[in-house]
């Protein structure tokens, strides 16, 4: 049987001024064959951290909390991928990677110390062309091309590659449980590259104003389960991706069999999303049960050309939302990261490795109240429209004060002015089957290139 040990064992102190880099290496190397790690109460402050282990459970005591050291020259270039392509980015706070049979549970909290990196990531998109920092140049360097590549949003062209809080990379059978993940420089958990991921009755923690904050970014894995969560965030709640145009079509590492399930989502920009980086695929989604209550949008899948991948066999049943901009999205028109203003054209373009699709999506017995733009935004590609959606006993209902422009439901480009705040459809096949549109004087706004059932 294993021993059990505690983080003061290698030396730690928990008294939220002692730097425990060197603690943190030097228990997770001890313990890379297995065993059982405790952190006690108290706030363990770090740098980055690596762990690379099989069979390991680390438990954190009630109190306990990893704090990380906001400091950009702290997290090294290293090689992975940052919103949606392949290249070297800052080193995440607490890297899992290449481990297989790892437990993270407890009533502890990981904190990623975000304010500064917030603060720097906001101050830099409205002042800075280009790379200015040491850790920036050193990047820029490293990433030939990268005013070429397109991104999220997030500050590719500056090469401010925050670090992800959690990042598990090239990881099999990994389970976390209960801990409070919060503040985060970037994306706050994202699985990349792994198969057989549990994420359980995890509270997600980001102010509303922090740019790129996601939730849970699930990225090209296979088998993973996300239930019982509480997520509030600055950005998309739990988000779907597969890589970004060339780069993700060439490392074709696809996102599927994954399980959404009893969620909470608050304040994001999205609560079950879908993209925008699609460029492997995105297949067998089940997001059922939960509640999105404040998000901008409830369920969402956005794309663009130059995303690529098939998006597909996608089903979301008995989800609850409240108090939206608009409950229900589906848009091939997303603005965000592109460097081409050809993504957004209306007029019919050639399918390429590039153009995205979406196809065979079913949303059941969902209802939205309070949607403050519009009932549903629905809008293909003229050479790739959506097809074989089907939304069967539905209600979408639209607030009667406090009402947003209706250009506000989704964050595109290229498209015309909408007439109406009813469902926006354009270049989609669409089966209606006892939907209600509350609140509106016409449920339905038809644009070009649709075939819409009702029943």
């Amino acid at each position: 049987m294993n021993k059990e040990y505690t983080l003061a064992d290698f030396g730690g102190k928990g008294d939220g001024t002692f730097d425990n880099s060197e603690v943190f290496k030097r228990a997770f190397e001890a313990l890379h064959n297995g065993g059982h790690l405790c952190i006690e109460k108290g706030n363990y402050l770090s740098g980055p951290i690596q762990i690379t282990a099989t069979n390991l459970v680390v438990e954190f005591e009630k109190g306990a909390t990893i704090t990380f050291i906001a400091d950009e020259n702290l997290y090294k270039p290293f090689y992975s991928r940052w919103e949606g392509v392949n290249c070297y980015c800052m080193h995440p706070c607490l890297l899992i990677n290449e481990s297989d049979g790892l437990i993270l549970h407890g009533e502890g909290v990981i904190d990623g110390n975000g304010s500064w990196w917030w603060l720097a990531a906001q101050q830099k998109r409205n002042t800075q062309v280009g790379p200015v920092s040491t850790i920036e140049t050193k990047l820029a360097k490293l990433n030939p091309g990268y005013e070429r590549q397109s991104g999220g949003g997030g500050g590719r062209e500056s090469q401010f590659l925050r670090p992800p809080l959690l990042q598990i990379k090239e990881s099999n059978n990994v389970e976390i449980e209960g801990l409070t993940i919060q503040n985060s420089p970037f994306w706050t958990v994202h699985p990349l590259y792994s198969t057989n991921i549990i994420l359980r009755d995890l509270s997600v923690i980001n102010p509303q104003d922090a740019p790129n904050t996601d939730g849970i970014d699930v990225d090209s894995c296979r088998f993973v389960t996300i239930k019982n969560c509480v997520i509030d965030v600055g950005d998309d709640g739990i988000a779907l991706k597969s890589g970004s145009g060339k780069d993700g079509v060439a490392v074709n590492r696809s996102t599927s069999d994954i399980l959404i399930e009893g969620c909470t989502v608050r304040h994001a920009h999205g609560g079950a999303v879908i993209g925008s980086e699609t460029a492997a695929g995105i297949h067998a989604v089940v997001v059922r049960s939960c509640l999105f209550d404040g998000t901008d949008r409830g369920i969402r899948i956005k794309t663009r050309r130059g995303r690529g991948g098939v998006i597909s066999d996608l089903h979301f049943q008995d989800i609850r939302m409240e108090n939206n901009l608009c409950p229900l999205t589906v848009s091939m028109y997303y603005r965000c990261g592109s460097l081409d203003a050809e993504d957004f054209s209306l007029e019919k373009k050639p399918v390429l490795p590039t153009t995205p699709h979406i196809e065979h999506v079913t949303i059941e017995g969902c209802t939205s109240t309070n949607s403050r733009s519009s009932a549903a935004f629905i809008v293909g590609l003229p050479e790739s429209p959506i097809r074989d959606l089907v939304v069967s006993n539905c209600v979408f209902t639209v607030a009667p004060e406090n009402l947003v422009p209706v250009h506000e439901s989704e964050m595109y480009e290229g498209l015309p002015d909408q007439e109406g705040r009813g469902i926006r459809l354009r270049n989609v096949s669409l089966t209606a089957q006892d939907v209600r549109v509350q609140g509106v004087s016409a449920p339905y706004v038809i644009e070009e290139g649709v075939f819409l059932t009702r029943g």
